[in-house]
């Protein structure tokens, strides 16, 4: 599976910016789907995540700012960030994981980050 980024920038502290990941098709059948990000000097950490059955899951510092969504037959993930913080300056990854079929276990990919820089 290749996922591909979209929609990273520049934005003005209070402005908006959307981010997109779509998964190449394949035979995989994707459970959970999920953004994070790495600023400079400091580990990855999840910013939102949103399991198949639609559970969603934020990171505090993101909750009422970042809504996290997907469209299972896209097999797209969308990241809508407003209220953005010089804060949110990091490269953005999007994540998946697939379930257990016959054919195959459950896996994990990464897509390449997109970068986000918020000027204040």
């Amino acid at each position: 599976v290749q996922l591909q980024a979209y929609g990273g920038g520049l934005a003005q502290a209070g402005g908006s910016l959307r981010l997109s990941c779509a998964a190449s098709k394949s035979d995989f059948s994707i459970n959970y789907m999920g953004w994070y990000r790495q600023a400079p000097g400091k580990q990855r950490e999840l910013v939102a995540s949103i399991a198949d059955g639609g559970i969603t899951n934020y990171a505090d510092s993101v909750k009422g700012r970042f809504t996290i969504s997907r469209d299972n037959a896209e097999d797209t993930v969308l990241l809508q960030m407003n209220n953005l913080r010089s804060e949110d300056t990091a490269v953005y990854y999007c994540k998946i994981e697939t379930r257990a079929t016959y054919r195959y276990s459950p896996r994990t990919f990464w897509g390449r980050g997109t970068l986000v820089t918020v000027s204040s």
